[in-house]
């Protein structure tokens, strides 16, 4: 059958292109797998069909003892030509297919001086070792099966990992969690293609061709899985990169104050006087596990002078580009109407209004609209907590529980839109009557898309980008 040809050719040839231009899988790597600098403990990696080999002239272990997969050895590194002891050392064999890469390795953890680490590499390189490239150890996990491309875009994210919350759900992407929810997505696809080619390839069999009501049925239940999936950026976005939080009101509304109680530290200057605050002050903090940058601004009036004049452009410059604002506003005064132009410029966009300075008493005035409130004394600390939490919920939206499967970066929110878009492509050309032929050249393009999400016939120049973005060692 011809969509099975068509299947068959486009994995294996991806796959061998990958094997010989990418990176040649028959090498011995070595590298220095802890970051730079002096530590306890330092570790130097080697992967590949030498490896043990290569290790074994460098390790001088206890008689009749050898590197075994079943434990780890003690024993001492040495020069390779004279003998001459340079540390004492741990080494760990992880025999193929069983170890990270499927390839052997063996790591090498020496005390953490770098003259010690480079040395161990030096000696490697000297017994025809060659030097890893940044990522190459996770890229010959995905060539050689052990990863999908997801799962190696979660291994880059947990190494980056800010906060504990970013290390568990990067943890969730690395043990599958995406591709357990694309899975059954292609699976459809794939089933609705072979459908459509049998009923082309085996006209003269009768088998049935599927009434374009069906095809159309089952095309919306792919794209609405796509588009669920799709939407999930939005807070995937936001948990792997954290987002920017801007604090803007006018003078002595209590600002700095807040940015301070956010913080839970005297960062930002606080006086009675106002105007004390000239310049942005940033500081990113922890939010329920998301990384968030908290930007004191000026408080917007008429400048007395030039240096506050530079001040209120950058506030609006932050308002700008905040990925949230907090409006903050005088409980206790009449709002002015810098107050009423900030909240008018609020409305359309994600912003919490801060009622703040409760303590002194509140004047009742509702100018909130349709925006979340809180209510908050920055001196007593009332209302923080739920300040916080409603910071949260305006992050969160409509995102799904934790634990479930999300998009975390551009290439994957591409990848997905593109299979939409030829999807919908699809569609169209169902309900104009199309040949089935050409409908199929749409869903063979949804079906690449979400092929390259995975890795499965991702081009090479895709590859070379992602996995240098990796530390080398991993």
């Amino acid at each position: 059958m011809r969509f099975a040809e068509n299947i068959a050719t486009g994995f294996c040839s991806c796959r061998r292109r990958q094997g010989e231009t990418v990176v040649n899988l028959d090498d011995t790597i070595v590298a220095i797998a802890t970051p730079p600098g002096r530590g306890g403990i330092g570790v130097v990696r080697l992967a590949g069909p030498e490896s043990k080999i290569i290790a074994s002239r460098m390790l001088l272990l206890s008689p009749g003892r050898v590197l075994d997969a079943r434990r780890a050895e003690f024993g001492e590194l040495v020069e390779i030509d004279s003998g001459e002891r340079i540390d004492e050392v741990v080494a760990t064999y992880f025999s193929a297919p069983h170890s990270y890469t499927t390839d052997e390795i063996v790591e090498i953890s020496c005390h953490g001086s770098p003259v010690v680490l480079r040395r161990v590499v030096e000696m490697a390189l000297a017994q025809g070792a060659r030097l890893a490239e940044p990522g190459e150890f996770t890229q010959r996990a995905f060539l050689n099966g052990r990863l999908d491309l997801t799962q190696a875009e979660a291994v880059r994210d947990l190494i980056d990992s800010q906060t504990l919350y970013q290390a568990k759900v990067a943890a969730r992407q690395l043990k599958g969690s995406l591709s357990r929810v694309l899975l059954p997505i292609k699976e459809d696809l794939v089933a609705l293609i072979a459908r459509l080619e049998a009923g082309i390839d085996f006209a003269e069999d009768d088998v049935s061709v599927m009434p374009s009501d069906q095809i159309l049925a089952e095309l919306d239940q792919v794209k609405s899985a796509l588009r669920e999936l799709s939407a999930s950026f939005t807070y995937g976005k936001i948990v792997h990169e954290g987002l920017t939080l801007a604090i803007v009101g006018r003078p002595n509304v209590g600002k700095s104050s807040l940015f301070n109680r956010l913080v839970e530290r005297e960062r930002a200057i606080v006086t009675a006087l106002p105007g004390t605050t000239r310049d942005l002050v940033t500081e990113t903090v922890a939010l329920g596990g998301i990384p968030v940058r908290l930007v004191d601004t000026a408080g917007i009036r008429e400048a007395l002078d030039e240096a506050e004049h530079i001040g209120i452009r950058k506030s609006m410059e932050a308002l700008a580009d905040a990925d949230l604002v907090l409006v903050v506003v005088d409980a206790s005064d009449e709002p002015s109407t810098v107050d009423r132009e900030l909240l008018q410029d609020a409305a359309g966009r994600a912003a919490i209004v801060v009622l703040n300075k409760t303590d002194l008493g509140e004047c009742g005035a509702d100018l909130a609209g349709k925006l979340p409130v809180v209510r908050t004394s920055a001196v007593t600390g009332n209302g923080i907590t739920e300040l916080r939490a409603e910071i949260l919920r305006a992050v969160k939206g409509n995102a799904a529980e934790d634990g479930g499967a999300m998009l975390t970066n551009l290439r994957q929110q591409g990848q997905v839109n593109s299979a939409l878009g030829a999807l919908d492509a699809a569609t169209a050309s169902v309900q104009n009557r199309i040949p089935h032929e050409m409908v199929l050249l749409d869903l063979y393009n949804g079906l690449r898309a979400l092929d390259e999400l995975t890795g499965a016939t991702t081009a090479d120049d895709i590859l070379k980008l992602i996995f240098s973005t990796f530390c080398i060692g991993k």
